[in-house]
């Protein structure tokens, strides 16, 4: 029964770690569309070391005339709505392109990038959870994910629907448990006195009758 409760115990404190695991998760993948935040995985190692495969990159929409020569950008690469992160070596203001280029790469970008085609600028990143992202937000990872969170929260949070046995009170302190045999002598004892105050009340009421 103790080794039960301790099980019991140690899965109740698994679950809730997993369960709090995936809150944060879905609030720094979710949640920062709401604090106007765009998010994106690194796909590439253009960019590395600043930005390296699988880091989970966080892209705040700016002014794109606010936009400077060796800002690291975001923005539509193409007419597939590939997107791309890579640094502005020139800026063309009256064409309203930015010439951009990736960190390893030894050349600028094929085709300029027009001021419309930018999403933002990064702002922070955590390292690695892009791969993570990149299995919840996509099948068969989202199914895998979407199960796994509803049998964590039955576990963790679901009541009990198996009724437990009735456990008898523990004596107190110092008392003594009496045995089977003596419990059982002072039922005996207690129902003779039962029948006894009967005896007496029946004897009481037949002497008024009289």
């Amino acid at each position: 029964m103790a080794r039960m409760q301790k099980a019991k115990k140690i899965w109740g404190i698994v679950s809730t770690v997993l369960v709090s695991i995936v809150v944060i998760a879905a609030v720094f993948l979710l949640g920062s569309r709401l604090m106007g935040y765009r998010v994106f995985n690194i796909v590439s190692g253009s960019m590395a070391p600043e930005y390296n495969i699988g880091d989970l990159i966080y892209v705040q929409e700016v002014d794109p005339a606010t936009v400077k020569v060796n800002d690291v950008i975001t923005f539509i690469l193409n007419e597939d709505i590939v997107i791309a992160t890579h640094r502005v070596v020139r800026i063309d203001a009256e064409k309203q392109h930015f010439y951009t280029k990736g960190d390893v790469n030894d050349t600028e970008d094929a085709n300029p990038v027009h001021f419309n085609n930018l999403v933002g600028i990064p702002t922070f990143k955590i390292p690695k959870l892009g791969y993570v992202s990149d299995f919840v937000q996509n099948p068969p990872g989202m199914y895998i994910t979407i199960a796994v969170v509803v049998i964590l929260i039955i576990f963790a949070f679901a009541p009990d629907f198996v009724k437990k046995p009735a456990v008898p009170e523990p004596a107190e302190a110092g008392e003594r448990v009496p045995t089977a045999e003596e419990q059982s002598a002072i039922d005996e004892n207690a129902r003779l006195k039962e029948e006894l105050e009967k005896l007496k009340a029946q004897l009481a009421q037949e002497q008024e009758a009289e």
